[in-house]
């Protein structure tokens, strides 16, 4: 998103939300619009297509805490008409009156006047993210975030386990301190000045900045470069860490862990851990959101006099059912309290489907019994009204 973007538009009018909405309000918002303008409900319309951009993108941005933060403080700064594009300015180019935002004595001050660095101050903790500048002090910056997976038991998946990863990121170099240079001293970036960044004239009497081509934005440069990283200060690292799965996580779900990726830079933030877990079948047990799910054979006594079926759960005693006389083949009954853990410590229920098992080979006084019993219920068809009701349609 370019920063003409970031503070012309208005988000929340986009999303219909005033600017004091909660969290919760914005996401409701989004899902509401997002439903209504999702180009799988609108086929061939470009408008709703269009629409549904936008709001994707104002819940991008106001969905984000951090992100939000730094909007609402840069339509807070720069907002009401004080920014605005250049005539024939393109690719985020503004004019931009000094006056309208320090008054009638702004303009005219030059470095050494009342904007300390100058205009590139002024923005650069706003639009720059993932490692600012201030004077010529390289800021620090944040480690990247890290994907893995894991491969959990049915049984691990509901209770919840603590499983070691070993994981390989990019950390600073232990040959070299991580200053990139094998004597560890390494020198100030001539191009940036140390700091990590350079200038970019972007038109409309307004400039961008961009990472250092020649530091590479660390501000630092290898005068004898570390063999190990290659005057990078940053080196392939690997360790293995125990990390705790929450009970009750689904097959495929993507888990979140804040500050357990990759170390920062000169002091910066950790990035994140983000951990897609992988769910082993169970040979007897099943899964549905919070629920767990098992088939139960009976007999046919069973089902047609009732009576009561012991069921195993998952990692507990059994527990014992009352089958109602008469019990259909298909029926399912709920074990309360017998399922997974939910989000709020509550677990799910039991869900048990009844199966009514037919012999393979009758004998004795089994096929005796069975015998007598069609002769007593011979006047019985179960499929006259399957029949009447064929007949009317």
């Amino acid at each position: 998103m370019s920063t003409k973007d970031f503070i012309e538009k208005d988000f929340y009018k986009v999303l219909g939300v005033p600017k004091d909405a909660t969290e919760a309000e914005i996401k409701k918002a989004y899902r509401k619009l997002a439903r209504e303008f999702h180009p799988d409900a609108n086929k061939g319309n470009a408008k709703a297509e269009e629409r549904f951009k936008e709001i994707s993108e104002a819940n991008d941005v106001l969905g984000d805490p951090k992100k939000r933060k730094e909007y609402d403080e840069a339509r807070a700064l720069f907002g009401n008409g004080g920014f605005r594009p250049g005539p024939g300015a393109g690719g985020g180019s503004f004019n931009f009156d000094l006056g309208d935002l320090f008054g009638g004595g702004a303009q005219g001050q030059g470095a050494g006047g009342g904007f300390g660095g100058g205009i590139g101050d002024v923005f650069g903790g706003l639009f720059n993210r993932g490692g600012t500048t201030t004077g010529t002090r390289t800021q620090p910056r944040r480690g990247q975030d890290i994907d893995t997976e894991v491969t959990l038991s049915f049984t691990e998946a509901v209770d919840g386990a603590t499983v070691p990863l070993r994981m390989t990121s990019q950390a600073p170099c232990k040959a070299c301190s991580g200053t990139g240079d094998k004597n560890g001293t390494p020198r100030v970036c001539p191009t940036c000045v140390g700091t990590g960044q350079v200038a970019r004239g972007s038109g409309g009497g307004f400039s961008l900045t961009d990472p250092c081509p020649d530091c590479k934005g660390r501000g630092l440069i290898a005068e004898h470069a570390c063999l190990v990283c290659n005057g990078s200060g940053r080196a392939k690292s690997s360790r293995t860490m125990q990390v705790r799965i929450p009970a009750g996580v689904s097959d495929s779900q993507r888990i979140r862990l804040r500050g357990k990726g990759a170390p920062g830079e000169r002091g910066g933030p950790a990035g994140d851990l983000y951990v897609t877990v992988h769910v082993d079948a169970h040979p007897v047990f099943g899964r549905k959101d919070d629920n767990l799910t098992v088939t139960v054979p009976v007999t046919f006594a069973e089902a047609a006099l009732g009576g009561e079926v012991r069921v195993p759960t998952l990692g507990g005693p059994p527990v014992t059912l009352k089958l109602p006389p008469g019990t259909p083949n298909g029926r399912t009954m709920r074990a309360r309290g017998k399922g997974a853990v939910r989000k709020d410590g509550t677990r799910g229920d039991l869900l048990v489907t009844v199966e009514v098992t037919v012999p393979k080979d009758v004998s004795g006084k089994a096929r005796d019994a069975l015998e007598a019993y069609r002769e007593a219920t011979a006047g019985e068809d179960p499929r006259a009204e399957l029949f009447q009701a064929a007949k009317g349609a």
